[in-house]
């Protein structure tokens, strides 16, 4: 009686140990890979915004659709110009865009350009000039949708 119930217990009828396969999946190693990408998004999402604060007007025009990155030309409520979130002066902006643009078509680099609400009008114009006057043709202005 005793070698049957040894018998059922993994031991097939030679003695030999059988070993079952696991029909479990542990899933912890899932989910801490999991977490840890949920943080990291969290942490870098925010990084991917534009990182000059402007206060843009509001405007009602429909989006523009595009399927590559374009570059942003941001002007701050005290008239500074910044390419991205690198500050530069207008005299340098050109020299940048072209070098910038030297890695795409020139014809075919789109370019933002923000200003803030409480910047006057001449100093936006000056920029967007000076971007068309280096032959960039697709320069185009930012605003926000109104609520």
């Amino acid at each position: 009686m005793a070698g049957m119930q040894f018998q059922m217990r993994g031991k097939d009828p030679r003695g030999v140990t059988r070993y079952r396969p696991m029909a479990e999946i542990n899933v912890t190693p899932f989910v801490d890979v999991m977490l840890v990408l949920l943080i990291v998004f969290m942490v870098t999402a925010p990084l991917l915004q534009t990182g000059v604060p402007v206060d843009l007007p509001k405007a009602e025009a429909p989006q523009l659709q595009h399927d590559s990155t374009p570059l942003t030309i941001s002007l701050d409520q005290t008239g500074a110009i910044f390419i991205e979130d690198t500050e530069i002066a207008l005299n340098e902006l050109v020299p940048r865009l072209t070098a910038i643009a030297e890695t795409r078509d020139l014809l075919e680099t789109r370019i933002y350009v923000r200003g803030a609400r409480q910047l006057n009008y001449g100093r936006v114009m000056e920029v967007m000039s000076a971007v068309n006057g280096a032959g960039f043709t697709k320069v185009a202005l930012v605003a926000d949708r109104p609520e």
